[in-house]
């Protein structure tokens, strides 16, 4: 056996004693203080001197505020799995990702009976514990949105809900000692949770062998699954260490109550541990942190499900750059689980970077090269729609921690790409300034500001990259570039719509414009009796606007007759008369149901969401184009679209007046003309494809921020024909071998279609998600 690489944790295993019910929560406090990783709880409710496990890891979780919670291990037989499946999703959410599941079926049997249950009612342990991971991971997997049939002889659910979703990606733990449990682990478990002082000589290397042999055959990498051991104060680092190093045991739990052996473990033998086990990495030119990406496990895994072409893999042979060590975050580390979930789509990377200098970043680039075998993610921190920049058993890039805003000379405005639009109107604010940018403060700048930008001020200010002056910005080649009009221009048009396929900007220069100190925004519900006439008058009226006027529609499919229109329009106007003025034409377009007009400031416009308020777990879907007018046959195609049986939204957001002040050719993205972007989120079915199909030859150009599909001919749709060439052309310059691909990607002008289209991601659609209405880029 060999060191599988793991990182390195370490926990504390707390009696829940009832005698004194404040200590074992005190002990939990302290393993907290004492940087511990996890605080465990032993699971015995029919002994009466102990406390209720399942109550006692709720109050411990409430009470901290860092630490994970787990039972060590929880009772199946006295847990339902369906039940225990909600119970953890339901703590895991009020503790913000931090349960975890250790579970067990015990030699409690008598016990059991004791209580009143006969034998022979009792399940088999392993068929039980079988049939449970199955159920468990079924209520965990919302993205399948079909009733979760599950189990078999021991336990089963037929036709139950599935959820709720918990906050990370629950792992389950199976303290086992027999080969048959072991087996149940290799095929479905996340982690194998014994215990040292009731094991044998030869027990760890044969219960690794089992799970090994077993992962292997269910096609699993058994680097997946992490290897655990409860030990006692008495054991000494060396001995430990050795248990990491020869035989792959990354997670050590010691059992003690007492106050001073707890301090002890936390600050003197668990850093020797660590400290030999990294020597001994060192030695075998191993990393010393290894992203073994975990692919979830069973059947109906919770959160994302590993893509089938996703390599379990552990970049063994590169190891990570010490300067980057610090900010890898590897499955199951604190901080990992933000980036599992973009707005609507889960993932599961192998491994997160998370630089917090250029340098690092370009660290990060030159390491994602050497691994081109693995997708690769870029993360700017907002919340995206596609999800794009996240991906299952890859590299990403997290440049959420280069978020700095910084005001310069005159109206010159340096932002870092992990910050987010609502916090740059909020640091302008005070200044009388703002950069027009999208329509929801939860988005990150770096993926706005390198594909558009069409905001609430798009037809007065036009582009949020009309506004961007230069990009410093790492290549392919892991260099630092600086690019405006003056230098680089050619990487700097690129940048300007198309940004994704040429590197990693570490930072935007902008140049910000006047504000209104407050501005109109209305909010009107429209009951249309004729949809169609609705939409074109929408259209003529948005066109014939003042160019300070900017509308969005959000529809959803009603029955005949029944379809309710919101609308939101923002005036940049401080005057309230004008306003009004400004807002009266669209009055007259059809019954309003309900209205509401505000002046606010343009920062309240784009509210900053809580950080971690993603929580996507299936596959988005969403489809997009632009049009220069609402024409009577786009009118018609889009209410035949509103009559499908499906579950969507339909958002038409104004573009054009400012926006085609500049050719079409002066930035890659290039399609000014169009007054209005179509989105389509959700939506699923054949006849749902169809009557998007007949609207696709009256759309020019799409929107890319919008589209989930993939391959050339999206690609192609998404840029006028002279700039895709151009495109090509210096994709063949900046990234000839194709590093940034997994964001629509641009083929070099020496590559065929056809080999783009193998780098392409595939779509991995897998469940119809709900979007909440303005949450799109």
């Amino acid at each position: 056996m060999s060191d599988y690489l793991h990182p390195l944790r370490f926990g504390s295993f707390i009696t829940p004693s009832a005698a004194i019910p404040q200590l074992p929560v005190d002990r939990a406090l302290l393993s907290e203080e004492l940087g511990l990783d996890l605080v465990t709880f032993q699971d015995h409710p029919y002994q009466a001197q102990f406390l209720d496990t399942w109550t006692l890891l709720s109050v411990v979780a409430a009470r901290t505020e860092r630490i994970h919670v787990s039972g060590n291990v929880l009772n199946l037989p006295l847990r339902q799995p369906a039940v225990l499946a909600r119970s953890l999703a339901s703590l895991d959410l009020l503790s913000g990702g931090r349960a975890e599941l250790g579970i067990g079926t015990g030699g409690y049997f008598e016990a059991i009976a004791s209580m009143g249950a006969p034998l022979l009612a009792i399940p088999d342990a392993v068929g039980g514990l079988d049939d449970a991971l199955d159920i468990i991971r079924g209520i965990w997997d919302t993205a399948d949105p079909t009733p979760l049939h599950a189990g078999g002889k021991y336990h089963h659910v037929t036709g139950v809900q599935r959820g709720p979703t918990p906050a990370h990606r629950i792992p389950i733990w199976v303290g086992a000692y027999k080969p048959r449990m072991q087996g149940i682990i290799g095929r479905k478990g996340d982690g194998w949770l014994p215990s040292l002082p009731w094991m044998k000589q030869g027990d760890v290397e044969r219960g690794n062998e089992v799970i090994d042999k077993a992962a292997r055959k269910a096609g699993r990498d058994p680097r997946e699954i992490t290897r655990m051991m409860n030990i006692t104060p008495q054991y000494h680092a060396e001995a430990l260490a050795e248990l990491a190093t020869d035989h792959g045991v990354s997670v050590f739990i010691v059992a003690t109550d007492d106050p001073a052996e707890l301090r002890r473990f936390a600050q003197v033998t668990a850093p020797a541990i660590r400290s030999r086990v990294e020597q001994a990495r060192r030695r075998s030119g191993s990393p010393t942190t290894a992203p073994a990406p975990a692919a979830p496990a069973g059947p109906a895994a919770a959160a994302a499900p590993a893509s089938p072409e996703a390599p379990a893999r552990s970049f063994r042979d590169d190891p990570i750059p010490d300067a980057l060590v610090p900010r890898v975050l590897l499955p199951g580390d604190r901080g990992y689980a933000r980036y599992t979930s973009s707005y609507f789509r889960g993932a599961r990377p192998g491994v997160v970077i998370r630089p917090e200098t250029p340098d690092e970043v370009q660290e990060a680039v030159r390491f994602a090269a050497r691994h081109r075998d693995v997708p690769l993610g870029l993360f700017s921190g907002g919340h995206g729609l596609s999800g794009r920049s996240l991906n299952t058993g890859g590299i990403v890039i997290a440049l959420d921690a280069l978020n700095a805003i910084t005001l310069g000379s005159g109206n010159r405005v340096r932002v870092e790409p992990g910050a987010r639009w609502g916090e740059v109107a909020q640091a302008l604010a005070p200044h009388g300034l703002a950069i027009t940018s999208g329509d929801y403060g939860g988005v990150g700048v770096g993926g706005l500001a390198t594909a558009a930008g069409i905001g609430w001020f798009v037809r007065e200010r036009g582009l949020t990259i009309d506004y961007l002056r230069s990009v410093d910005i790492v290549t392919a080649d892991g260099e630092l570039v600086h690019a405006s009009a003056e230098e680089n221009s050619d990487l700097f048009w690129a940048v300007r719509g198309a940004g994704a396929n040429f590197g990693v900007v570490v930072s935007f220069e902008f140049e910000a414009h006047p504000v209104s100190e407050q501005v109109g925004f209305a909010m009107l519900l429209f009951a249309p009796d004729d949809v169609a006439a609705f939409l074109e008058g929408w259209g003529t009226t948005i066109e014939g606007s003042h160019p300070t006027v900017t509308g969005s529609l959000m529809i959803s499919p009603g029955s005949p007759g029944s379809t309710a229109v919101q609308a939101l329009i923002v005036v940049d106007s401080s005057d309230p008369e004008t306003v009004i003025e400004r807002l009266q034409p669209f009055a007259a377009l059809a019954p309003l149901a309900n209205q509401s007009v505000q002046m606010v400031p343009y920062a309240a416009l784009l509210e900053v969401p809580p950080e971690g308020d993603q929580h996507g777990r299936g596959e988005p879907r969403s489809h997009s184009g632009l049009v220069r007018h609402l024409s009577a046959d786009v009118a018609r195609v889009l209410t035949d679209l509103l009559a499908a049986e499906s579950s969507f939204i339909l958002s038409i957001r104004s573009a054009g007046g400012a926006a085609a002040n500049l050719p079409a050719e002066a930035t890659a993205y290039g399609w000014r003309d169009a007054n209005f972007v179509i989105a389509m989120l959700g939506g699923r079915g054949d006849q749902m494809a169809r009557r998007w199909a007949e609207l696709v030859p009256l759309l020019e150009g799409m929107y890319l921020s919008f589209e989930t599909d993939t391959g050339p001919d999206v690609v192609a749709r998404a840029f006028p024909p002279g700039n895709l060439q151009r495109l090509r052309a210096l994709k063949a310059v900046w990234d000839p071998t194709g590093l940034f691909r997994d964001n629509f990607y641009i083929a070099p002008e020496h590559e065929s279609a056809d080999h783009a289209s193998e780098l392409e991601p595939a779509d991995q659609a897998s469940a119809t998600t709900e979007p909440a209405a303005g949450a799109a880029r």
